[in-house]
């Protein structure tokens, strides 16, 4: 807790004095101590005046560096003071500062390395120090000697220094890294690896030696990694004498060697070149050689690539091709030295051969060739899989038989053959009855035919076909062929149908096989042995067809040339026989037509109707004529071909049966239609068609009419329906049917405002409706609304005062009527005027008020705050007590109908004043004595005049004093408050009734003014009231039921408001753009108990609404159990500057009432007060709930007593409740309200009594939803 001071200027020095020689009291001066902290925490202490004291410790001792042989230090200088002196090692070191100099800086030189100082810093004053500031330093050591490079590979470098004298601990830096090491004692050398490097790669390092922590200059030296080996090393090839090798270089290495035999090649590569190319000659055949390839960087050497490779050995000799055949070649070569494994490669294939260890020759038989084919063969030695340059020979093989020998036909006296020549082949030759045939083709001929002729019928012979290469022939191909028999005779038919065909023919000598063939197919018949004529029925044909038949003998399935001859079938039935319609005297049925069938017979009722179509027409339409209405007819269809018909096709089909008559839309709603018809006769069921939907429907039987009720149907739409009969399934030509369903009812009916005379209403249009009547009491008013609005405004005139009205809305459509929306609503009750008159000698009022025309079930006549009663119409009076005399009161009165309330009539009520006239003269004498008392209590007692204010209050400040209770006491001054029924609550808030009251109100009661208050006996003070900016001359509309409010850390931190009027709404807008306000409060919901609290005044949803100059548009909207936080976007349409303004809704609070417990306020509070700290210092907070003062007068107090609480941990509730009244009438309009401001103080203490630390210090633990409003501003910024 800070040391109470108080600083005593010369005019009370001089009272002090005065008054001591007046009362014999003596006073003396001190001084208080002050504290003073430097690095060592030593504190100065107190000094008379009368005598030098020792001058305060410098502060911020800081070592700013040091070298081997020197440190550096520096100091704040103290206040005054310009000499120092540092002390060390019995060494005194003197330093003067300048003036103004803030701090000294000095450096002590001349020491010695890696040693630890201790030093003593004094101020002076006249020679006297101050009681000093030790503090320690030490100098560095020296660098290290001998720093070598032992070596290094591709990822470390290995480093050995010589120690320095009793320094153990060193640390080597490179790359921003610190490599920290530490030497054993007796240690002459240190060897450090340091590993984790990039190879070939230049690495720069500073060597420090350590002592306590600092460091020496440092010894600077460089060294290199080797470069990495390099990657995919290939034998691209190699001969006899030389090898090729490829390498990819290595990042930016362009030197390499590569060593074999004791030999270095060194080659160096070209920048930007990927890979490297080298071949290696003068080498031996036939031998391995292994290599080492290195990469260098700055001469290093990598650690190498390991590789062998081989050079190729020598060709074979004397190849030789011993014999071939179709499909084979043989041949032989000598060996080549030592060399075992051969490769013989034709047609991209390869052949491996080893021979034996001491084998002279090599004899290989390749096998699977093509015959009569030309090979080119390339003959390899190889050595360790490395072929030699190779031999070169050609070999052919002896050609192949030829393929595809076929028997083209024959007849009775030749047969004719075709093969496919053998490549390259030209000569063959074919062998028969020992007798032979040569044949050469042409070049380029694929296959060769050849008839022999010459031969016997009906006989079989035996052939072979050989193929010629150098006058070779091939193995040959034998095959057997047989001469063809003769035709039959005397083919003759006997009969056909629409399906066969028969007939009957000679049979030919011994010959007993017979085919039949027609439309591509075979019939095989076989007769018996001694069998002359044979017959045979053709099935499955197609009627009304001609067919083509060829009659074949056989012999070994060898057929004769065939006797031809044609025969006809009879026609086929018609196919999809469809009834396409029908009416009441006719039906149209289709057919298919059979194949090139035109002619066609309709048989009915044994009537004959012949039909010709045309050529290609491919169905045929009839429709039969002069028939009866729902009636089933038989028919029968036949085809016709050569004038004989089908099997006929049978069909039944009915005539339609004829419309309904008489249909009437019997009534309809939103969403049906109601139909009648007259039924048809003997018909009982009934189709009913719209919108691609059928509704069935069947009659009883003797019913006379029908009646339907179509439902499921769209509002204000205009529906056509037809109206079948049915006979069997088949419809009537249909009735149509044009009727409408009624549009919906409006939505959102609801009451604007209203007065005397007239209300107005508001509803939401029915989408493409424009017509609309209201009903009341027998009165149609019709309405159209304008288009392009979502809703429509009416006002119906003419109306009584204070009279409830039953209304329906209808939507029109078409004429027709919706269900209706039914809506009540009461005028204005009629406006009073009053008068009061002397009663009680001025301890009451007497109020007496007119009887105008209309309706009121009773008037509240309001005195003072007080509202009484009067129920009832007839009543025109009343006595009200309980008033002083020679006094002013403000008297309002309103009719009331229900729950709506007339337009106030207020009037000033002055009481009696002749009884106080005589106690005017004792009043003054009073106050003359109670002056002399104030004087007295001021110059005895002046430090209740210099006592610290609890508040900054408003320009209008009352001079009473209030005394803060503190933490420790509250609870008891809580419970002496509380005793006896509350009883010292209530003494409390009883003296707060009249704080305030008698402050001009002028402004809010101008006539112009009067509508704009809520309530009339809640109006702002003119000393204090917000004013709006106006252009107006008069400056009349520069009024709003505002209030400046007085907080904790300014005289203007809060604006109290009422709760916005339809008619006020743009005003508070304008007040929030003036005020540059950041944050709304608001306590109340729009509606409670019935009652309009505030009009909404914000947007309904995310479309911007305009308030005057102003757009608002709500951009988050986040609800709470408790309490719903919004964020609004506010911009002015003239300059189209944009502010964002936060809202605080709590709507868990009742009206005159208080929230059932305090901890949901308390949490409610912590947000708003997080906001204010964060975002709304520097503009007012506005506060709102219905009048602007009950429960904004609530939450501002809460508001300042937490602060006060957290701050002074002392709460003046009293002081602070009379001082905002003196801002606003009526606030913390309740005494449960102020009794509840106690509880949450009391809550807040109990909650925390278990702790020392102040009680607000740490919000978040309070506020557990204080995390609401950082989730809430962090999606709104």
């Amino acid at each position: 807790m800070k040391l109470l001071s108080f600083k005593i200027t010369s005019d009370h020095f001089l009272l002090c004095v005065f008054l001591s020689l007046l009362w014999g009291v003596t006073y003396s001066t001190t001084t208080a101590p002050t504290a003073s902290t430097s690095s060592t925490g030593s504190t100065g202490s107190t000094a008379s005046t009368a005598s030098t004291a020792a001058p305060e410790n410098v502060e911020n001792v800081t070592v700013l560096g040091q070298n081997e042989t020197s440190i550096t230090v520096q100091w704040k200088t103290v206040d005054g003071i310009l000499n120092y002196t540092l002390v060390y090692n019995d060494k005194d070191t003197n330093i003067t500062a300048s003036e103004g100099q803030h701090n000294v800086t000095l450096t002590i030189s001349g020491l010695t390395s890696a040693n630890k100082y201790d030093f003593i810093l004094y101020s002076l004053s006249e020679n006297v120090r101050s009681s000093g500031v030790n503090f320690s330093a030490v100098t560095a050591p020296p660098d290290v000697e001998n720093v070598t490079v032992l070596g290094q590979n591709e990822t470390s470098i290995t480093v050995q220094w010589k120690t320095v004298v009793k320094i153990l601990d060193y640390t080597l830096v490179y790359n921003d890294k610190d490599t920290n090491i530490t030497a054993s004692k007796a240690q002459d050398n240190v060897i450090l690896t340091i590993s984790g490097l990039t190879s070939a790669t230049k690495y720069d390092f500073i060597l420090y030696s350590l002592f306590e922590n600092v460091r020496s200059s440092g010894v600077n030296f460089s060294a290199v990694t080797a470069p990495p080996d390099v990657e995919n090393v290939t034998v691209l090839g190699q001969n006899e004498t030389s090898i090729t090798v490829q390498w990819k270089t290595v990042g930016k290495i362009l030197d390499y060697t590569l060593v074999y035999n004791d030999k270095d090649i060194n080659i160096t590569a070209s920048k930007a070149q990927d890979n490297v190319t080298l071949t290696i000659s003068g080498l031996t055949s036939a031998t391995k050689y292994d290599f080492i390839l290195y990469s260098l960087f700055e001469n290093v050497r990598s650690s190498g690539v390991n590789f062998s490779a081989v050079t190729a050995p020598e060709d074979v000799e004397n190849v030789t091709v011993l014999t071939q055949n179709e499909t084979s070649i043989t041949v032989q070569w000598k060996t080549v030295g030592n060399i075992l494994n051969y490769t013989l490669v034709y047609n991209d294939k390869d052949i491996n051969i080893t021979a034996s260890e001491g084998q002279h020759n090599v004899t290989l038989t390749i096998s699977g060739l093509t015959s009569a084919n030309k090979y080119d063969f390339i003959l390899y030695s190889l050595f360790e899989n490395v072929r030699s340059s190779g031999v070169n020979f050609s070999a052919v093989t002896a050609p192949e038989n030829v393929e595809n020998v076929t028997v083209l036909g024959q007849n009775e006296t030749s047969i004719t053959v075709q093969w496919k020549t053998v490549d390259g082949i030209l000569d063959y030759t074919l062998v028969y009855n020992d007798k032979d045939i040569n044949i050469t083709a042409s070049e380029g001929q694929h296959n060769v035919t050849l008839t022999i002729s010459g031969l016997t019928s009906a006989t079989k012979y035996d052939f072979i076909l050989f193929s010629l290469f150098v006058k070779v022939r091939s193995s040959g191909v034998n095959f057997s062929a047989v001469t063809a028999p003769e035709d039959v005779e005397n083919v003759t038919v006997l009969g056909q149908n629409e399906t066969s065909i028969t007939v009957q023919w000679k049979t030919v000598g011994n010959i007993l096989d017979y085919t039949l063939v027609y439309n591509d197919k075979d019939i095989n018949i076989t007769a018996s042995k001694g069998q002359h004529n044979v017959t045979l029925t053709i099935s499955g044909l197609t009627s009304a067809n001609k067919y083509d038949f060829i009659l074949f003998s056989l012999f070994v399935k060898v057929r004769s040339s065939g006797v031809n001859f044609s025969a006809v079938t009879a026609p086929e039935d018609v196919e999809n026989v469809t009834v396409l319609g029908q009416n009441e005297t006719s039906i149209t049925v289709q057919w298919k037509t059979v194949g090139k069938i035109l002619d066609y017979t309709l048989v009915y009722n044994d009537k004959d109707i012949n039909i010709t179509v045309s050529e290609g027409q491919d169905n045929v339409i009839l429709t039969i004529s002069g028939l009866t209405s729902a009636t089933k007819y038989d028919f029968i269809l036949f085809s016709l071909f050569v004038k004989v018909r089908s099997s006929g096709v049978n069909f039944s089909a009915v005539t339609a049966p004829e419309d309904v008559e008489n249909v009437t839309v019997l009534g309809q709603n939103e969403t049906s239609i109601t139909v009648q018809w007259k039924t048809v006769v003997n018909i009982l069921d009934y189709t009913l068609v719209y919108n691609d939907k059928d509704i069935n429907f069947t009659a009883s039987k003797g019913q006379d009419n029908v009646i339907l009720t179509i439902s499921g149907l769209t509002s204000a739409n205009i529906h056509d329906f037809i109206l079948y009969s049915l006979f069997e399934k088949v419809r009537s030509s249909g009735v149509n049917v044009r009727a409408v369903t009624a549009p919906r009812n409006t939505e959102e009916f609801e009451l604007v405002r209203r007065n005397e005379t007239s209300i107005t209403v508001q509803w939401k249009k029915v989408v493409n409706i424009l017509n609309y009547t209201l009903v009341y009491n027998e009165i149609n008013l019709y309405i159209t609304a304008s288009e392009g609005r979502d809703k429509v405004t009416y006002t119906i005139s003419g109306l009584t005062s204070g009279t409830k009205y039953d209304f329906i809305l209808y939507s029109l459509f078409e004429n027709v009527r919706s269900s209706g929306v039914n809506f009540s609503a009461v005028t204005v009750p009629p406006y009073l005027s009053a008068h009061c008159e002397y009663s009680a000698a001025g301890y009451s009022v007497f109020i007496v008020w007119n009887k105008p025309d209309g309706v009121w079930t009773s008037v509240e006549v309001n005195v003072t705050g007080k509202t009484t009663p009067v129920p009832g119409n007839e009543q025109h009076s009343i006595k009200i007590s309980g008033f002083q005399p020679a006094k002013t009161y403000e008297v309002s009165l309103s009719s009331v109908s229900g729950t709506v309330r007339s337009r106030p009539f207020v009037f000033s009520c002055h009481t009696d004043p002749r009884g106080v006239i005589a106690g005017s003269v004792l009043a003054i004498l009073l106050l003359g004595v109670l002056v002399g008392v104030a004087v007295l209590i001021y110059f005895k007692r002046p430090d209740i005049i210099s006592r610290n204010k609890q508040f900054i209050g408003g320009s209008r400040r009352s001079n009473k004093k209030f005394k803060a209770i503190s933490v420790a006491n509250f609870p008891d001054h809580f419970s002496q408050l509380d005793v006896d029924e509350k009883r010292g609550f209530s003494q409390e808030y009883e003296s707060l009734m009249p704080v305030g009251t008698d402050q001009t109100r002028m402004d809010a009661i101008l006539p112009e003014n009067k509508a704009k208050n809520r309530f009339n006996n809640v109006l702002p003070y003119d000393w204090c009231r917000v004013k709006l900016t106006t252009s107006n001359p008069n400056g009349t509309s520069d009024y709003i039921n505002a209030s400046y409010m007085p907080g904790y850390n300014s005289n203007r931190e809060y604006i109290a408001t009422q709760g916005p009027l339809p008619t006020t709404a743009n005003d508070f807008w304008r007040m929030i753009w003036e005020e540059r306000v950041k944050g709304i409060v608001m306590v109340t919901n729009c509606t409670e108990g019935g009652r309009t609290k505030c009009d909404r005044y914000w947007p309904a949803d995310s479309r911007p609404v305009r308030y005057g100059d102003l757009s608002v548009t709500i951009r988050s909207e986040q609800q709470e159990p408790d309490w719903t936080l919004r964020e609004f976007s506010v911009k002015h349409t003239n300059n189209s500057a944009e502010r964002k303004v936060k809202h605080f809704h709590f709507t868990a609070w009742p009206d005159h009432g208080v929230p059932q417990g305090t901890e949901l306020l308390i949490q409610f509070r912590g947000l708003v007060r997080q906001h204010i700290e964060r975002e709304g210092a520097g503009a007012p907070t506005v506060v709102h709930c219905s009048a602007g003062v009950g429960r904004t007068g609530t939450i501002m107090a809460l508001d300042v007593l937490l602060q006060q609480l957290e701050k002074e941990r002392a709460v003046g509730i009293n002081g602070f409740v009379h001082k905002m009244r003196l801002s606003r009438p009526h606030m913390v309009q309740t005494e449960s309200q102020y009794v509840f401001l106690h509880q949450c103080i009391m809550d807040c203490l109990q909650a925390n009594e278990k702790t020392e630390e102040n009680i607000y210090e740490n919000v978040d633990m309070i506020y557990a939803n204080a995390t609401a409003l950082k989730q809430f501003s962090n999606t709104n910024t």
